[in-house]
């Protein structure tokens, strides 16, 4: 894997100093060779653990530091050692300090835990803890699990002077029981649960997430649904034992996965509207994530649905992985997730489970509020790929954003790295901003013939990006990873039944180039070949409609070697036909330059070729713009 070894060797020399941080000594990452592509894992800097790395989320404090509790331990995922530590950064988590353990490693397991900070400036943690010492944990089916950081008791401590200290007293949570809790095998005389839902503020109230397990089976948490923890009186009580907690939603059953799904219904995360409606998402086993809204501070939910980019539009997919939701200082939201549909048919990890897989890339969309007669809602934008590592293995989860002066940043994990990234301001804009963009895109355009409405029958083809050359700097003059990119884009409009046809095609006598096609499924296909090696993908099927003009745009991406196709608008994804979507290509692929001139089919009336990879942002407002143009008046 591309970097790993220094990674490793990063993460040695923090593990090695993270006493350091103890006394107050600075720790900043080593200097290495970074990525040309903001967007890839290794340019973000290390949050320091003790091997194991998970949920590293964020508060700024009153006195102007990112206060950071992270779960981490010395062994694996689970293993015993397993706690909670906390760290704070006066430099957007470039250096940390004032390394504590609100847990210690000695102790039983604590995990998991979730900050929340009150205007008064006290910080509180949330966390579970094996208070009871539990050593495995019975399965439904049969035999026992050894791991035991999923259940016992709900507990918090606090911080009075910005996260340096914790109270040496934890405070138990009492959390009402449910069915799920009944019916477990131990009849609700132990709990299972965690959380990695962030607490949110309301006016005079605060409310927490919790994930009620209700059997351990088959992929570890085999049945579980959600709740919250509402307190009347956490942001004025200065007394920790006269905290209340209320538990909701009303009755004994939480937010489970829609009518038909599967068992699983988890990791919800939550935000409050602006008509103080909340919005819940969390992750399932049936390809899409679900959701549903409160109208009442949490007290009844919604039937949980399928989540949708828009009212009756298509459903967003995800596979089992958190898929989390903010709000952004400027009224929208932010949405991580992983834009796929789970696991193929067949697919199973040891154990039988449905995998934790594919959790690489990481995708962003921005959402934005609509009235309907019920409340409001949150539309959500075609998305990005806002983080990826180049070996498709690695996973990354657990995010959580902040917002710093005119900066944006998110965390992740890999569970052995945690890492804090700025995210790119061009990115976040064109998310907000995607809604109403409605301008063709002019950085980088190497051909442009969009004024005509027949286009030639050939046309001068660009030099196309290397992804991969030579380096010559390099005694054994190995190979280089380039990251080239290059974007296509056209309207076509064809006749009659979908057949195989002809689009663009560049290549030269040796077949060195790129073809562009029509298939019989009325997808749309590229191929591109660089003399020794080739690589296809294809859009989804039957969306182009015969006698239309649609607008195709084909990305290829060479930071993360992806082809992402958007159609008239929509990013491609699958839909219910394919888990994906967007497609790889090799990383020793070079460029596709075949002939000078590239064959172009009467069905193209517009045909734009861009030397870089387009966001999808981009491709949105072209196609807005066209569309427009066509229409003589709005989208």
């Amino acid at each position: 894997m591309r970097g790993k070894a220094g990674q490793q060797h990063c993460k040695s020399i923090f593990n090695l100093l993270i006493g350091c941080a103890v006394i107050g000594v600075s720790i900043a990452e080593p200097n290495t060779a970074p990525v040309p592509d903001p967007r890839h894992i290794s340019n973000g800097n290390i949050i320091p653990d003790e091997s194991y790395a998970d949920q590293p989320y964020i508060v700024k404090t009153n006195d102007g530091a990112w206060l950071c509790a992270m779960t981490t331990g010395p062994g694996k995922e689970g293993a015993q050692g397993q706690h909670v530590i906390s760290m704070r950064s006066m430099d957007q988590g470039r250096t940390w300090t004032d390394r504590a353990d609100v847990e210690p490693s000695g102790g039983p397991e604590a995990s998991y835990a979730v900050l929340l900070k009150i205007p008064s400036g006290r910080v509180y943690v949330f966390y579970n803890h094996n208070t009871d010492n539990v050593r495995e944990v019975k399965r439904e089916d049969s035999g026992v699990y050894k791991r035991v950081d999923s259940l016992g008791h709900y507990v918090f401590k606090f911080s009075d002077d910005h996260g340096k200290t914790w109270s040496p007293e934890r405070y138990d949570i009492p959390v009402r029981e449910f069915e799920c809790d009944r019916n477990n095998v131990y009849g609700g005389s132990l709990r299972m649960f965690w959380n990695v839902g962030r607490p949110l503020l309301l006016d005079d109230a605060a409310i927490m997430v919790l994930h009620k397990v209700g059997a351990n089976g088959v992929g570890f948490f085999s049945q579980s649904e959600g709740c919250f923890l509402r307190s009347a009186n956490i942001l004025t009580e200065q007394e920790p034992a006269k905290i209340t907690f209320e538990t909701l939603p009303d009755g004994d059953v939480g937010l489970r996965a829609p009518a038909g799904g599967g068992r699983v219904a988890e990791e919800q995360s939550i935000v409050r509207l602006s008509d103080e409606s909340l919005y819940c998402v969390y992750r399932t086993v049936d390809g899409w994530p679900a959701c549903a809204y409160s109208r009442d501070g949490g007290h009844t939910w919604t039937a949980p649905a399928y989540a949708t980019y828009s009212p009756e539009g298509k459903r967003i997919k995800h596979p089992r992985a958190a898929n989390f939701v903010w709000k952004y200082s400027n009224g929208k939201y932010l949405y991580w997730f992983h834009n796929h549909g789970g696991p193929i048919v067949g697919e199973k990890s040891g154990d039988g489970s449905f995998p934790y897989n594919d959790r690489n890339p990481a995708w962003l969309a921005a959402g934005v509020e609509r009235d309907t007669p019920e409340g409001k809602i949150i539309e959500w934008s075609q998305p990005e790929i806002l983080l990826y590592d180049d070996d498709p293995f690695i996973r990354m989860s657990y995010p959580d954003l902040v917002e710093d002066g005119d900066k944006c940043f998110i965390t992740e994990t890999q569970k052995d790295v945690a890492r804090v990234h700025e995210i790119p301001h061009a990115l976040l804009e064109g998310l907000f901003n995607q809604f109403d963009a409605a301008e063709v895109s002019r950085a980088g355009i190497a051909l442009d013939l969009s004024g005509d409405d027949v286009l030639p029958e050939a046309v001068p083809m660009p030099k196309l990006a290397e992804f991969h050359e030579r380096d010559t700097k390099q005694p054994d003059y190995r190979g280089k990873d380039v990251r080239g990119g290059f974007s296509i884009d056209f309207w076509i409009q064809y006749d009659g039944a979908p057949s195989e046809e002809m689009l663009l095609d560049s290549r030269d006598i040796n077949g060195k180039g790129v073809l562009v096609s029509i298939t019989k499924k009325g997808a749309v296909r590229i191929a591109l070949n660089d003399g020794r090696q080739e690589a296809s993908w294809e859009s989804d099927a039957n969306l182009l409609q015969a006698g239309q003009r649609d607008h195709v745009g084909i990305v290829v991406d060479g930071g993360p070697k992806i082809i992402t196709f958007v159609i008239d608008g929509v990013l491609c994804d699958g839909g219910d036909v394919r888990q994906f979507g967007w497609g790889r290509f090799s990383p020793t692929l070079r460029a596709p330059n075949g002939g000078e001139t590239a064959i172009v089919s009467s069905c193209v009336r517009s045909l734009r070729i861009y030397a870089r990879a387009l966001r999808t942002s981009e491709l949105v407002g072209n196609f807005r713009a066209g569309y427009r143009q066509e229409s003589g008046g709005g989208a």
